[in-house]
């Protein structure tokens, strides 16, 4: 497996890449952003570091790092912009793959989470082979964020890391 595009009804998610760096930081400038996932937004430059080594893959062969950057398309495609990412952390061997999304604040609210999530989750249930657990770890206070895993499938465990609920979807 690795990271193709794939598209919604409204947008594209495009496979990451450094470039994507200096408008990202734009849509994820917003300190609110970080109340449950802690840090604080990062530099174009340190954006595209971190890119970078998202790019590069992960250093566990066992393990395959997907990641995408989400544009909303417009009437003119000049228009378009991005708006947020999701990721996939995939372990085929175990049949299973962590996710996470982000929208930009100006952006939430109108369900971009919920269709990228749940396409992503069809997207990975749905490939040969297939994943057969989907996991999202959320911080208990971050409502839409479980709104959106239960939107896409995923129902809270009894399980919690690093006080976050981990939500699970199995097939």
């Amino acid at each position: 497996m690795h990271a193709e595009p794939f598209h919604t009804d409204r947008l594209d998610a495009v496979v990451l890449r450094p470039e994507h760096a200096p408008e990202m930081a734009e849509v994820l400038a917003d300190p609110a952003l970080h109340t449950f996932i802690g840090g604080s937004p990062a530099t174009p430059q340190a954006l595209r570091t971190r890119y970078e080594r998202l790019v590069a893959g992960s250093p566990d062969p066992a393990v395959i790092w997907c990641n995408w950057v989400l544009r909303l398309r417009a009437e003119h495609p000049e228009d378009s912009r991005l708006i947020g990412t999701v990721q996939a952390t995939v372990t085929p061997g175990a049949a299973e793959a962590e996710i996470a999304w982000v929208i930009g604040t100006p952006w939430q609210g109108h369900g971009y989470a919920t269709e990228a999530a749940r396409a992503l989750v069809t997207r990975l249930t749905t490939r040969r082979p297939p994943v057969r657990t989907v996991v999202a770890h959320i911080h208990p206070a971050h409502h839409a964020s479980a709104a959106v895993a239960r939107a896409a499938g995923l129902r809270p465990t009894d399980e919690h890391h690093d006080g976050e609920t981990r939500w699970r979807l199995t097939r």
